[in-house]
């Protein structure tokens, strides 16, 4: 897949169309009046790929432009700000912040009350035909109630907004990082995913509703921030503002931040989470808005749970918002408890990793069955349902019936859609344990394993099962169409095996068993997630349970230190299976063999200070370049001078304009009367102004246009000899979209090249140099 200096600007431009186009332009280079490329190796071409897969889609993707163009147009713009328009920004971003955290906490409130209640009213239905021994008929009405939810969330998701699959996270981390995609962020796949997600964990789907809340959170803060709509009328002058990348990038890290916070009522964890997973790049003040963010989540769902306890909510009960109470007094732990938290450390990193592979593998067998059409995502997860109600439904049969507890102040069977003691296909008197874990909504199913009061209420048998029935239902189910978290499927499988060493261990551990499942948890997301900080304080917020602190934070380094020696973390494997150019925070080893002016990719396309208009619509039409550098040639300039760049945004801007001299003359300060800062602003997931759109006589081709205004005359700039790592590393830091390459000598050309985030990415440098030693 052909890619020039950086990646599509329009959409929906394929693959042969990029490769059509460098030809055309290798053709016309002569006849169009073009300046022959600068580099030194005409034919040195970055053919890393263009596309990604977001959701259960391919997508052409490119990158965000987080750097601040300095151009003549943004400069007058920022001496003409009076202190109340200043004051004004700063207002309304706060504004945005607060709907930000109260959208957030409605959305997750709204998406725990409904997958409760439907959830509840199918465990309900199929628990009324038990008790009526009719087994069938539960089977069917419990599979089949299954198999429709997951049918619609299936068609929402292939047939509306496939980029909702899976859990976003992947996705919002390389949006953070500076790379876009279609309908990444857009309404649709917001509405896609709130409804899917209720669908899908309704469903029984061994998935959790946590991970699309992430994604959740970062579509309303990118709906939010939009800057305003032409579509829709919605060009406010003080909205304005926000029309640019790095703008929208705080607003949806404080909505990524705010999904985790609605999610698992974790308000600083979701700070951590933010600063520790998605975003790329921090500053105190962002650090102030996410936890304000977080606050009013917060503050929300505490309202919706008193407006709950009045039983205004229907089945919402207990359940629903999470919160795990595991509190058992002091918790003290002698040397055997040690040892066996730090078994299930190892455990936890060994069966982490395993997880990894195992979903890595997977998901790479679904997008070849995802490739074939809407319909067959459809099929597969229609596929998945059905064997997760086989499942569900079908191993409690095999666990044996266990006498109900004497003393119990809840009732034994349970009566209703959640509680311990499933009564399935038992006597009076008994209850089913697995089927108490199967037969639950997930959250309740958590709950189950984390209590205290009894110890023997799952045999050893009954947590092994359970865990291995989690553990493949979770990898098998995370890649289907629909939208799908895996921090629930992980507690669970967490929780089970911690649960099961602690009921090994009994009488010999000062420690019950709900504080072994909460380790177990602990353990299989630090294994799986490869989080520390933000783990350890989202499940202490979430158990509500601060003396375990020790023991969790003991746990998760373990289980990471294990894991890290065999893979990476999920999401970080998930986002270069996806092929998302992500740039890592570090630089790699083999980089600081090379030098900057190693890399660069051509051939190069200049302008001039003043440009022929021919020129300039030849190169946007047959090259995807997005940045284009601008040299001085006299009699401008006593030599050829590098003045700076321009984007092809706003040359299209620019030649729509039409601003243009017969004369090849300086006509900066008519462009500067004409146009406003705000006119080249980057426009919202709607439409924008496209090259296509242009149309011109043949005069205004041969008419010239001055770039001065437009072009950003201070872009960041490095050495050919500077070592390749030391540029990764500006590169990442600054949020780059071009890095310009100068020479070092001053007798050569102004400029050797442009690096974009595709040179750094390891697939280039190794077609360019293959014997280098490429470390882990």
């Amino acid at each position: 897949m052909m890619r020039d200096q950086e990646d599509i600007e329009n959409e929906g431009v394929g693959v042969m169309v990029m490769e059509d186009g460098k030809d055309l332009e290798r053709n016309i280079s002569s006849e169009s009046g073009f300046r022959e490329p600068l580099l030194k190796s005409k034919s040195r071409v970055n053919n890393t790929s263009q596309i990604a897969i977001i959701g259960a889609n391919v997508c052409p993707i490119e990158s965000l432009d987080y750097d601040i163009v300095e151009n003549d147009l943004f400069k007058q713009d920022w001496r003409s700000r009076k202190k109340v328009q200043i004051y004004q920004y700063i207002f309304l971003k706060w504004t945005l912040v607060l709907l930000i955290g109260l959208s957030t906490g409605l959305v997750g409130f709204f998406l725990n009350i409904a997958v409760e209640n439907i959830a509840g009213f199918k465990l309900l239905l199929a628990s009324d035909l038990m008790l009526e021994d009719k087994y069938f008929r539960a089977f069917a009405t419990f599979a089949g109630c299954n198999l429709g939810l997951a049918t619609c969330a299936a068609i929402l998701c292939a047939f509306i907004a496939p980029a909702a699959a899976g859990s976003g996270i992947p996705e919002v981390k390389a949006y953070l990082n500076g790379v876009d995609a279609h309908s990444i962020l857009a309404p649709s796949t917001l509405f896609v995913k709130i409804i899917g997600s209720v669908l899908g964990v309704s469903a029984g789907f061994v998935v959790g509703k946590e991970g699309p809340m992430v994604h959740t959170g970062a579509c309303i803060a990118n709906l939010l921030g939009q800057g305003g709509s032409r579509k829709y009328h919605l060009t406010w002058k003080w909205l304005r503002y926000f029309k640019n990348d790095r703008d929208r990038r705080d607003l949806i890290t404080c909505g990524a931040a705010a999904g985790v916070a609605a999610a698992f009522r974790a308000p600083v964890g979701g700070v951590l989470f933010a600063l520790e997973e998605v975003a790329s790049w921090w500053r105190s003040a962002l650090l102030w808005r996410t936890f304000f963010t977080t606050a009013i989540v917060a503050m929300v769902l505490r309202s919706c749970i008193q407006f709950c306890r009045s039983g205004n909510c229907g089945l919402f009960g207990q359940g629903g918002l999470i919160m795990f109470d595991v509190n058992s007094g002091s918790p003290n732990y002698n040397t055997v408890d040690v040892l066996a938290v730090l078994t299930i450390g190892v455990l936890g990193g060994l069966l982490g990793s395993l997880y990894n592979y195992l979903v890595d593998k997977v998901l790479r067998t679904y997008s070849i069955i995802n490739e074939r059409g809407p319909a067959f995502k459809v099929m597969l997860v229609m596929t998945i349902s059905i064997l997760t109600s086989f499942c569900s439904y079908g191993l409690p049969w095999f666990a044996s019936c266990t006498p109900c507890p004497v003393g119990l102040e809840e009732k034994c069977p349970t009566v209703g859609r959640s509680g311990n003691y499933k009564n399935f296909q038992c006597p009076a008197g008994h209850y089913n344990d697995l089927a108490s874990l199967f037969m639950n909504t997930n959250d309740d199913a958590i709950r189950n394993l984390f209590r205290a009061e009894n110890s023997s209420e799952f045999h050893l048998s009954t947590l092994f099962v359970f865990f291995a029935g989690v553990y493949c239902l979770g990898v098998i189910t995370y890649g289907i169409a629909i939208p799908s978290g895996l921090f629930i499927p992980v507690i669970l499988a967490g929780a089970s095996y911690g649960r099961l060493v602690g009921s090994v261990l009994g009488s010999v551990s000062n420690l019950n068993n709900g504080l072994f499942a909460l380790l177990g948890a602990a353990s299989f997301l630090g294994g799986t997630m490869r989080m520390t900080v933000s783990l350890c304080v989202i499940l202490l917020e979430l158990t509500n349970n601060l003396l375990m602190l020790p023991l969790v934070m003991l746990v998760l380094l373990v289980s990471k230190t294990v894991a890290d020696s065999f893979n990476k973390g999920v999401y970080d494997q998930i986002v270069k299976m996806k092929g998302l150019p992500y740039l890592e925070a570090h630089a790699e080893p083999y980089m600081r063999q090379l030098a900057a002016g190693d890399v660069c990719s051509g051939p190069l396309v200049t302008f001039s200070g003043v440009e022929k208009v021919g020129n300039i619509v030849h190169a946007l039409k047959f090259t995807r370049h997005n940045g284009f550098p601008v040299v001085d040639l006299p009699p401008f300039s006593d030599a050829p001078e590098f003045c700076g760049l321009v984007l092809r945004s706003h040359l299209v801007v620019l030649l729509k304009g039409k601003t243009f001299t017969k004369l090849s003359v300086l006509s900066g300060a008519n462009i500067l009367k004409r146009f406003h800062a705000f006119d080249f602003a980057k426009p919202g997931s709607g439409k924008g102004l496209k090259f296509e759109d242009l149309s011109f006589s043949p005069e205004e081709m041969e008419m010239y246009v001055d770039l001065h205004p437009i072009t950003n005359t201070s872009p960041y700039t490095v050495v050919e000899t500077m070592s390749l790592a030391k540029a990764a590393i500006l590169f990442r830091e600054l949020g780059l979209r071009h890095l310009c390459v100068v020479p070092k000598t001053t007798k050569r050309n102004p400029i050797v090249g442009i690096l974009t985030r595709h040179d750094f990415m390891p697939e280039h440098i190794k077609g360019l140099y293959p014997h280098l030693v490429h470390h882990k």
